[in-house]
């Protein structure tokens, strides 16, 4: 499994564990920017279930959004506000603290031309780190930046079937199941494939470090 086109760009030192990080819920704060941004567009968040068809509707009529005006939204927001998120709590440290002993990539499901508005966005709240923007299942990506570094690589990521594709394609990867918002933490059920299920990144930075302390990483 190849993974995107231009994974290829991303620089790899092998023999050096690497994290795979996604942004969304994990490093940023996706469902605050978009809750502070649906009344703009005359609608409101009632948050019902982990997706987010249904949960979205508007404010004239009270009318949930169906599944087609849910993605064309989130790609409006992701091209306007989506690029001026909030960071997580402690991400920003716990990345810093892991860049000490591993490499650090983002691995973020945006349009290809949203990935340097992206990595300022992370950059601004000191997260500058290689950003790969994907498209569907995460696993056929982190495959192949696992089969560079040679080493023991770590997948941090909030939703379930990212997990499911990763376990998959690239078995052995250390997965993580991240969710920053504590509503959306407490409807998810953790994935199965990790070996973690956490909000908090205290947390989840020194599960990494203790499996790398581990691995004599």
């Amino acid at each position: 499994m190849s993974g995107p086109p231009h994974l290829a760009a991303i620089q790899l030192i092998a023999g050096r564990p690497l994290v795979v990080c996604d942004a969304d819920e994990v490093l940023l704060q996706f469902l605050g920017g978009l809750e502070a941004y649906l009344p703009s567009q005359g609608l409101y968040l009632d948050l019902e279930g982990y997706a987010l068809t249904g949960s979205i509707r508007r404010a004239a009529t009270g009318e949930p959004l169906v599944q087609t005006d849910v993605g064309a939204l989130i790609k409006a927001f992701h091209e306007t506000a989506g690029l001026a998120l909030q960071p997580v709590a402690g991400a920003a440290a716990a990345l810093a603290d892991l860049a000490t002993t591993a490499q650090i990539v983002i691995l973020t499901n945006v349009a290809q031309d949203l990935a340097v508005g992206r990595r300022a966005n992370l950059a601004g709240h000191g997260m500058d780190y290689p950003v790969v923007p994907n498209s569907g299942l995460k696993g056929p990506a982190v495959s192949a930046l696992a089969a560079r570094a040679q080493a023991p690589v770590f997948f941090i990521d909030d939703i379930p079937h990212h997990h499911a594709s990763v376990a998959e394609a690239a078995p052995g990867t250390h997965q993580i199941h991240f969710v920053a918002d504590e509503r959306l933490f407490r409807m998810a059920k953790a994935s199965p494939h990790a070996g973690l299920f956490t909000s908090d990144w205290a947390e989840a930075g020194a599960h990494v470090r203790a499996r790398l302390d581990q691995d004599g990483g």
